[in-house]
């Protein structure tokens, strides 16, 4: 499941790419088989080697194209492991809202971005997201949990004083917004509620089957619901010394 939308975010094969904050792997994943260059870095561990694990099998079964590099590492966010300027792309998906020092997280990918690079940035949605907090402290209230909502203007705001030039914003999966009301108003350790239960019966099927109805309800709802909020920006090229001699 998806939250950046490539048809939006294109992405060219050798392009280097870094997902940060990455999970279970699933934009890396993506890019790989796109014949990217991608580095995978989080830093939960345990999800790293597994991350690790089905790139190797990727590469085993022939699911990425000739050229197509893909490598798992632990890193920290805020002191990224990597020279100025290393990376096409970046792709920060469901991370921000974590991390208290998100300017600084910004700093460090526009530093480690190429000028004419890419970013996308996805965070939980304003209004799906109070609701979850408004029906649930444990939602929210955990170690590593979110520790911030973002308003759709806050963000692009955050991004624009970074040095980025935001291009394009969307919202993504509103079927998942009933599910997570559910889960927070029935408890969310609690999977074996009935309605919870039978809501993730549907969304499963859905990845699994993408069926056009669901498709269609989806791109309807999302901007009403959808769950996640995504942005895209460029690193705008800075003028060369002699271009702005030639300006005075």
């Amino acid at each position: 499941m998806l939250t950046v939308d490539f048809s939006r975010f294109p992405l060219a094969p050798g392009d280097r790419v870094l997902d940060l904050g990455c999970g279970a792997g699933r934009h890396a994943f993506e890019c790989y088989r796109r014949g990217a260059q991608v580095v995978a870095l989080d830093q939960n561990g345990e999800e790293i080697r597994e991350v690790a694990k089905w790139f190797a099998a990727m590469k085993e079964a022939g699911e990425a194209p000739e050229g197509a590099t893909a490598t798992a590492m632990e890193g920290d966010a805020l002191n990224l492991p990597f020279p100025d300027e290393s990376f096409d792309v970046i792709i920060i998906s469901e991370v921000m809202e974590h991390i208290p020092d998100d300017k600084g997280v910004l700093a460090e990918m526009v530093r480690v971005l190429k000028p004419g690079g890419r970013i996308a940035v996805t965070v939980p949605r304003y209004g799906p997201e109070k609701v979850c907090w408004a029906l649930s402290d444990a939602y929210h209230e955990v170690e590593g949990g979110h520790i911030r909502i973002y308003k759709a203007d806050e963000l692009v705001a955050k991004i624009r004083q970074a040095g980025l030039k935001p291009y394009g914003s969307h919202h993504a999966h509103a079927l998942h917004s009933p599910y997570w009301w559910l889960k927070c108003a029935f408890g969310v350790d609690n999977d074996k509620a009935l309605p919870v239960r039978a809501y993730h019966k549907l969304l499963v099927w859905d990845i699994m089957k993408k069926p056009l109805a669901t498709r269609v309800a989806e791109q309807a709802l999302n901007p009403l619901i959808g769950k996640s909020f995504v942005v895209y920006a460029t690193k705008p090229h800075l003028p060369r010394l002699d271009d702005e001699a030639a300006a005075k």
